[in-house]
């Protein structure tokens, strides 16, 4: 079976201003090349913001927003609008002009746009939404509406690196048992496999392992057989970028960045 290359972008940042409140946040190549609306913001954001945001990006939009609970629910995004969220991890956009928004200060925001269709949806996926196989989730509902995996963009925004998200062995093991991984290692060269299973040497509790989400999540993509060259990764690491991002592993805040895909 042959490689696929895993490659990290930069993904570009910019700068609104509304009511002379600045906003920062970055966008995906795919993305923007396709003209779908979206925006990972950074923590210039919060959700009082959101009403205004949306706005700003189309007028004519409605938020919708749901209670994330690291589980593998999808909800279309008409059952969790303004003033009425349900417990979901990710919204799938069943009408023009919703904008599901997901919020993150670690775990990965990814989006989804069908370029055919115009079909979009956004997760909201950590580890454990990697181990209850939530990206397996929503492709099915893909597949239900007759979207192609060759016309399937999918964009992982800034989240933490591996060098920053240690686990246990056993919390490892667990994890690799859960998340249908096995099949990453073959579609991964020697060295990607180094560096996705990495018992770091330097670390001083040689019992914890560096985890790489945004690695497995793109394995999880490939192993659902879409075309690596339609899968964007951002190279920005929630952990490291203070100025830009909350980081709950950095200093437990509960304060988390805004992310958004408009159908």
């Amino acid at each position: 079976m042959g490689t696929f290359p895993y490659k990290e972008i930069y993904f570009s940042k910019n700068e609104i201003f509304i009511k002379s409140q600045k906003f920062e946040y970055y966008s995906s190549p795919i993305l923007s090349q396709n003209n779908f609306k979206h925006a990972y913001f950074t923590k210039s954001s919060s959700e009082k913001y959101l009403q205004l945001l949306g706005k700003y990006f189309n007028k004519n939009s409605v938020n919708c927003v749901s209670n994330q609970i690291h589980s593998n629910i999808v909800s279309f995004g008409s059952n969790s609008q303004e003033g009425r969220k349900i417990n979901a991890d990710g919204l799938f956009g069943n009408k023009c002009n919703q904008n599901l928004w997901v919020y993150t200060a670690d775990c990965m925001p990814i989006f989804f746009a069908d370029k055919r269709t115009r079909n979009v949806a956004a997760l909201h996926c950590g580890r454990k939404g990697l181990e209850k196989n939530i990206i397996k989730n929503l492709l099915k509902i893909f597949d239900n509406l007759g979207t192609s995996r060759d016309n399937l963009l999918i964009a992982i925004g800034p989240a933490i690196s591996n060098d920053h998200y240690l686990v246990d062995k056993m919390t490892f093991k667990e994890f690799y048992r859960k998340a249908e991984n096995k099949k990453i290692i073959v579609n991964l060269t020697r060295a990607e496999k180094d560096l996705s299973f990495n018992y770091s040497n330097h670390l001083k509790d040689q019992n914890l392992i560096q985890l790489d989400l945004k690695r497995f999540a793109y394995g999880q993509l490939l192993n659902e057989n879409i075309p690596y060259k339609n899968i964007d990764i951002s190279n920005l690491c929630t952990y490291e970028l203070k100025n830009d991002f909350n980081s709950w592993r950095r200093n437990k805040t509960k304060s988390r960045q805004w992310n958004f895909i408009c159908s």
